[in-house]
């Protein structure tokens, strides 16, 4: 893992590892934040969500899947840590769409924004201060994963 900057590079050789990295995301983020996920099929997005859910206290983080066909999944947090709503913007095909998600409702300082294929919703996301997640494939369970717009404190957490 290295951090040059706004970037944080983690090569993971399992979806344990994926997972485990996505946990000590979770663990840092303060609320408030978006993180938006792109790369290809099978890259392990879900992977760190689950990781990420499991850190930020998410009651049932242990049963995230992909919401590829409700669109959204939500975690409540039980006892005041983070609320997580999972956005799977695959089969969004319009930004209409998108809107009609609520994702202005999802963003306050006790939630975080997971959107996987965040790329297909670009435009919409726009506005927002992001954290960007990319996912290449660099073997048959080997990942590059790189995280840019990163603040300082999910940063500093996992060095």
């Amino acid at each position: 893992m290295s951090d040059t900057g706004q970037v944080i590079e983690f090569v993971s050789n399992s979806p344990e590892e994926t997972i485990a990295f996505g946990r000590q995301i979770g663990e840092a983020l303060a609320g408030g934040e978006i993180i938006g996920l792109v790369g290809p099929l099978g890259s392990g997005k879900t992977h760190l969500i689950k990781g990420i859910a499991a850190g930020a206290g998410a009651s049932q983080a242990a049963r995230v899947s992909s919401p590829t066909f409700v669109i959204v999944n939500e975690y409540i947090a039980p006892r005041g840590r983070l609320d997580v709503y999972h956005i799977d913007a695959y089969r969004i095909e319009t930004l209409a769409e998108f809107e009609m998600l609520g994702f202005d409702e999802m963003c306050y300082p006790e939630s975080v924004v997971l959107i996987e294929w965040a790329d297909k919703v670009a435009r919409a996301l726009g506005h927002t201060e992001q954290i960007r997640v990319v996912f290449e494939h660099a073997g048959p369970l080997r990942r590059k994963i790189a995280l840019r717009g990163a603040p300082s404190y999910l940063r500093d957490a996992i060095r």
